[in-house]
């Protein structure tokens, strides 16, 4: 584990049309007035104007914390970095033109963007608007190939392989207009859920206990209820990235096939950025820290975990988190911002038992023998997906924030923790 601290500086420049007599005449006190104008606008969920240019202190490690940026002063998470944004506008482009379906089997060659992505993922990006049934029933019949062989949704693909992809079709959409009585209950609901919606995103905030997707005996789930919510051409919204069953908070739907292009590419890039907001036992030291370790997947006959691998392990990925402390309760609690870099399976949960500071009412890793629950909090996962900040497929940035959930709220109420202050995992570095 390692300390982080960093000094920033940013500079904000927002792009504008003048004409060439306006640009000599130099308009500065009007250019100031429209970046306060800017900086005023606030929210829990909002669209902002694309940046134009940032730039960033040299990165520095030492035991002294970082400096809290100036009151009134926007936080720098909630920009883009540019260079970051033009790595993901051409690939997304590439896509907008959207691929068409294969009505019959085709070979194609992995890139180099594609290269560790899984089987699945592969195939959404490629694709979207194919739901997960459909992918998932022609990898398990084995009619996608990888260099000749069958394959599983969750290999990952390497640069230069053939995928062998046979004829994939849309989902038939509903011939009638209306719906039935429990799919008006399951649109309410989602509407009920929505943080933040336009014509190409959707932002949920999903309730702990609800799954992302199906598995085994699971009847309901995000995915299942997104099927209530398909257009005139059978496509429904889709999920472009996951959260655990028991992790409330943002989740980031595409509703059309361009939106899903990009923003796949977005998290593909790493030009997301992601906040989660954890209780764990005890409290972190230093304050701040970089959790670097290597995961991998280990299976058992009733469960599998994520454990800390060495490199070169079968498996193995690199995983990268930041967290920092933003108020503890005395010695026994304390309440830590994270934010991921990488975004491997359970990575969050593992790095912080890991660190001997699991997340309490986590039933795979917490790993504190002996330890009592304090009085009156439910042992429930204490995790929530406080908020994502994305580029928007058309231009400008995405940001929102979800609240706590009632567990988590009621465990912030009895622990005497102020929910509105200053998180300084804003100032954690990007990489």
């Amino acid at each position: 584990m390692q300390v982080w601290s960093r000094k920033t500086t940013m500079s904000r420049r927002i792009k504008r049309t003048t004409s060439p007599g306006d640009r000599a005449k130099g308009h500065e006190k009007g250019r100031d007035k429209d970046r306060a104008n800017e900086r005023g606008k606030g929210g829990s969920a909002q669209r902002s104007r694309k940046p134009d240019d940032r730039k960033f202190g040299e990165r520095k490690t030492s035991d002294r914390p970082f400096a809290q940026r100036a009151p009134g002063k926007p936080p720098r998470f909630a920009e883009p970095r540019r260079d970051r944004q033009e790595r993901v506008e051409p690939a997304a482009g590439k896509q907008a033109a959207e691929q068409p379906l294969p009505t019959k089997v085709q070979t194609v060659v992995v890139t180099a963007d594609e290269n560790g992505m899984r089987v699945d993922r592969f195939l959404e990006a490629r694709f979207p608007g194919l739901s997960f049934s459909h992918i998932q029933r022609i990898v398990r019949k084995g009619e996608l190939r990888v260099n000749g062989k069958r394959a599983d949704s969750k290999d990952r693909l390497e640069e230069g392989q053939s995928v062998r992809i046979p004829p994939l079709r849309l989902d038939t959409p509903k011939t009638s207009g209306t719906l039935s009585e429990a799919e008006a209950k399951t649109l309410q609901a989602l509407k009920d859920m929505t943080l933040y919606e336009d014509d190409d995103v959707l932002v949920l905030n999903k309730p702990a206990g609800l799954a992302v997707q199906g598995g085994s005996g699971m009847t309901r789930h995000v995915d299942q209820m997104l099927e209530v919510m398909r257009d005139a051409k059978g496509q429904k919204p889709r999920l472009v990235h996951r959260i655990d069953r028991e992790t409330s908070g943002c989740l980031l739907i595409a509703k059309t096939r361009f939106a899903a292009s990009f923003l796949t590419g977005a998290f593909r890039h790493r030009s997301a950025r992601k906040i989660y907001w954890a209780l764990v036992a005890g409290v972190p030291k230093p304050k701040q820290g970089r959790i670097s370790t290597y995961l991998a997947k280990e299976e058992s006959e009733e469960d599998s975990i994520m454990r800390i691998a060495e490199h070169g392990d079968e498996g193995a990925s690199h995983a990268v988190t930041y967290y920092a402390v933003v108020e503890a309760s005395a010695t026994k609690l304390a309440w830590v911002s994270l934010k991921p870099v990488t975004g491997r399976t359970h990575q969050l949960r593992a790095h912080m038992a890991h660190i001997d500071h699991a997340i309490v009412g986590d039933p795979k890793y917490f790993n504190k023998e002996n330890w009592q629950l304090p009085g009156g909090l439910q042992n429930r996962l204490h995790l929530l997906a406080r908020r994502i900040v994305i580029p928007h497929p058309r231009g400008g940035v995405i940001d929102v924030s979800a609240p706590l959930p009632p567990h988590m709220l009621q465990s912030w109420n009895l622990l005497g923790l102020e929910a509105d202050r200053f998180d300084p995992i804003e100032n954690a570095p990007e990489e």
